[in-house]
């Protein structure tokens, strides 16, 4: 198992990043840096997790490293708490394909 940048127990601010990387390489280094800091993925293009501030600046650096001079878009963001609460996520799970 990888070891993670962030320590679990502090907690942080719920984040969220998405992105759209044209680069299979880089993209895969988005990949990686999001889940280095602890973050889950959420779908194709979007991973989420808590991060402290002295995270967050990290893996922004490492994320605009990662993108390089590439075409892409990476956003980084910092969601309060309450935004979660009072946010609608519709989820439903694919039939198995027995």
């Amino acid at each position: 198992m990888p070891t993670l940048i962030q320590d679990p127990r502090k907690a942080g601010k719920p984040t969220l990043v998405l992105y759209d990387v044209q680069d299979d390489k880089r993209r895969t280094r988005v990949m990686n840096a999001c889940k280095d800091y602890g973050l889950a993925r959420w779908q194709y293009s979007a991973y989420q997790g808590r991060l402290t501030g002295t995270a967050r600046k990290e893996l922004e650096v490492r994320l605009e490293r990662a993108l390089g001079e590439s075409a892409g878009l990476i956003a980084v963001l910092t969601l309060e708490t309450w935004q979660l609460e009072e946010a609608t996520i519709l989820h439903r799970e694919a039939p198995d394909a027995d």
